[in-house]
């Protein structure tokens, strides 16, 4: 195995320039070419960062690339994942792995025929906030996880994203969208979930795309746009999950999560970084001793204020594991079991009964200081 894998892009709309930007920060991984459905974005793209713009098919056949980042719309990412499985490359995807658990477990048995490996975003959880939150509840800092709230709450995607229609299709709605960033890191904290509950609704069965350059346009809604929902873990915790573009402002935190020994609240899993807080049984809540987590570290300007922003770490930490032989962190089984607890609890809503899961992983590994400075350059 080659100690750098030659990485290509399919797909070169917004969250694309993500993965031009980052990858170079990380080991394992040389961008060498990028393919879209719109020979004029592959074009761009590729002078904008650098690299060879290619058709899809001259991409798939590119004898260069290892490993193929499918940054399609979620709808395309089976059909795309596999035809890059059956071009004999390495796959990561961005979230969602596939918007059916069918084709996520059918996508997990072709990769295993061909002896290849599938991982998929998010790998937000492995920021420095988020491990140092493991670090805390490993080691015991709350006692034992028993319950805890989950809320991502917004009016909507209509109003800023410039093409937001397919948000509201199937493979979209929050829970797809944004489900995975917190699913994902409940994982990481807690390990898998056992059975789900849900109620689902939608507000408006259109919406008014406000933002440019499509205002005014009217798209349809297909996809529940407000999830409730309750997650019993394996380990007996049980956590109430709030995923809604119904809603105007609330107080909510992001994720807090209680254990015997105390509390810990975890900063928003969108983003790599934040404040971790705790408590213990003096009820006195206060942020955690901060640490030297490098995907902890302000790196980019916002409007918000200055963000940590590593989002590529999760293929860098692939290549370098299929280097060095071991599991990945964003590995298939972790979020193929994400794709089985986010349709299972849109499949809850439409039902009306618990759903236990068919799909198990482990935890990842955690990520600490010194495997997250192994995994830059």
């Amino acid at each position: 195995m080659p100690r750098e894998l030659g990485v290509g892009i399919m797909g070169c709309g917004n969250i694309s320039t993500t993965y031009f930007k980052l990858a170079p920060l990380f080991r394992g991984l040389k961008v060498l070419a990028c393919a879209d459905l719109s020979d004029d974005a592959a074009e761009m793209r590729a002078a904008e960062y650098g690299v060879k713009a290619q058709s899809i098919s001259d991409l798939l056949a590119n004898d260069e690339l290892d490993v193929i980042v499918n940054l399609t719309i979620p709808a395309a990412h089976f059909s795309v994942s596999k035809a890059i499985l059956e071009a004999g490359k390495h796959v990561y995807s961005e979230k969602p792995l596939t918007v059916t658990l069918e084709e996520g477990k059918a996508l997990q048995a072709f990769a295993r025929e061909k002896g290849l490996a599938v991982g998929c975003a998010p790998d937000t959880f492995l920021g420095g906030s988020h491990q140092l939150a493991r670090k805390h509840i490993d080691e015991g800092g709350v006692g034992r996880i028993t319950s805890g709230t989950c809320h991502v709450m917004s009016p909507g995607m209509e109003m800023w994203h410039p093409n937001p229609g397919f948000f509201f299709l199937e493979g979209g709605g929050p829970i797809l969208d944004l489900g995975p960033y917190y699913i994902a890191n409940l994982i990481n904290l807690i390990g898998p979930v056992k059975r789900v509950g849900a109620l689902t609704s939608m507000a408006n069965k259109t919406r008014t795309i406000t933002s440019e350059p499509l205002k005014g346009q009217v798209i349809p809604v297909e996809t529940p746009t407000n999830i409730h929902a309750l997650l019993e873990f394996v380990s007996g915790a049980t956590i109430t999950l709030s995923a809604s573009w119904d809603v105007w402002s609330h107080r909510h935190a992001n994720m807090e999560l209680y254990g015997t020994e105390g509390s810990i609240f975890v900063p928003d899993p969108n983003f790599f970084g934040g404040i971790v807080e705790a408590s213990g049984r003096n009820k006195d809540i206060q942020p955690l001793e901060p640490w030297d987590h490098p995907f902890g570290i302000d790196n980019q300007e916002h409007p918000q204020g200055p963000r940590a922003n590593y989002r590529t770490a999760g293929l860098a930490d692939m290549a370098m594991a299929l280097i060095e032989g071991r599991d990945p962190r964003c590995s298939l089984e972790r979020t193929l079991h994400g794709v089985d607890v986010m349709t299972s609890i849109l499949k809850s809503g439409e039902e009306g009964r618990f759903i236990e899961l068919s799909t198990t992983c482990t935890q990842p590994a955690a990520l600490g200081i010194d495997e997250a400075l192994a995994l830059l350059r």
